[in-house]
This record gives structure tokens, C-alpha cells and sequence, in this order.
């Protein structure tokens, strides 16, 4: 099977006494294609020593998602005779505490728009392939946090269809679920029915 590698790297500025807490939070993630780019906490977790320009490690969980998510939903697409002109994905994130009063990325919602050249699927077929690309996603297959997917979808015609579904965890992971805090979702993320 296949492993992967990730170099996380932080050094101490000169003057920073470290011990007091009040030290950079700004580091650098590379990876084995050459790629390499600014990291930092979330400003939202330590406001005064995060870089806002860096990566946190919250966005990067989301940004892996919604990845790993495409990636096998192209995949899926394409097998089935789909053509997708172009695929976006403005995906968001919640922190809420779980049962031990931990925090933890609770939600991410998933907001595809997918373009399709020539026929469209249906929104059964969508949501298909959404459920589909969910079950054989890597990445959502690996945590607990709830996936909730809704994705408009424009055809040749440019006609919008939504698809709305929401899966918890990934395969093999419907187990029990510490309770979502409401008020840590907003509006836009609050948890949906159990069903």
C-alpha cells in the first residue's frame, strides 16, 4: 500500500523566550512533489502570534476533504460518461466540543458547483454519485467529522438542479457520534436531524 510523507518544520525566533507562550505560530509544510508553503495556527485559536497569510491545520482538514471528495467524484463521473467542464467548491468548516468536552472539527459542508459539458446527470444520478464519491473518499473514510454535501449542478443549458445529502464520517464509521453544539455551527451549519 501506498505511504505519504509530509515535512513540518517550525524554528524559534531570535528574542522569543518560548516558555511564556508567546511565540510564532508561523511554520512551513513541504511535500515530496516540491511543494512547500507558509503554515500557522488558526487566528481564531491564537489570535496574536498566528500568521494570517499560513495554512492552519483546520482549513488544510477541510481543503482534504473537499479534495479527496472531487477527486473520486471526477473519477466516478467520467466512468459513467460524464463530461464536467469545471468543478468548485467553497467548502466550510465548524468546531464544536465532543462528548469529553474536547473540540473538534464537528461539521464540513461540502458546496460543489458542478458544470457539466454536454448531458447532465439527473439529481438521482447526482446525488449517486455525491454518495458515492463519498463512500470511496480516502480521506472521509479516516474521520468521524459529519459530511454534509449540497451541490447545484449546471448543465449544457445552464439550468441549476440541487443536490443536497449529508453522510456521517465515512464508510465503515456510522458508529456514535458525540453531540453538535448548535450555537458552534451559525446559522449556516447547524446540525441536521439524526434520521
Amino acid at each position: 500500500m501506498a505511504s505519504y510523507t509530509a515535512t513540518v518544520e517550525w524554528k524559534r525566533r531570535a528574542g522569543e523566550a518560548f516558555t511564556d507562550n508567546r511565540y510564532s505560530r508561523g511554520h512551513h509544510w513541504s511535500f515530496d512533489g516540491g511543494v512547500s508553503f507558509r503554515a500557522s495556527s488558526s487566528p481564531h485559536v491564537v489570535p496574536r502570534f498566528s500568521d494570517p497569510a499560513g495554512v492552519d491545520p483546520e482549513e488544510a482538514f477541510i481543503a482534504s476533504l473537499s479534495s479527496c471528495h472531487m477527486l473520486t467524484f471526477l473519477y466516478l463521473a467520467a466512468k459513467q460518461g460524464f463530461v464536467i467542464d469545471s468543478y468548485r467548491d467553497v467548502a466550510e468548516g465548524a468546531m464544536a466540543k465532543n462528548a469529553k468536552g474536547k473540540y473538534f472539527v464537528a461539521k464540513v459542508a461540502l458546496n460543489p458547483l458542478i458544470i457539466f459539458g454536454g448531458n447532465a446527470p439527473s439529481t438521482d444520478e447526482l446525488t449517486a454519485l455525491h454518495h458515492a464519491a463519498h463512500e470511496e473518499c480516502f480521506i472521509a473514510n479516516s474521520v468521524l467529522t459529519e459530511i454534509e454535501i449540497s451541490s447545484p449542478q449546471r448543465g449544457e443549458e445552464g439550468a441549476h438542479r440541487p443536490c443536497v445529502g449529508m453522510v456521517r464520517g465515512g464508510a465503515g464509521n456510522e458508529g456514535p457520534h458525540p453531540p453538535i453544539a448548535e450555537e458552534a455551527m451559525g446559522p449556516s451549519l447547524s446540525p441536521p436531524g439524526r434520521g
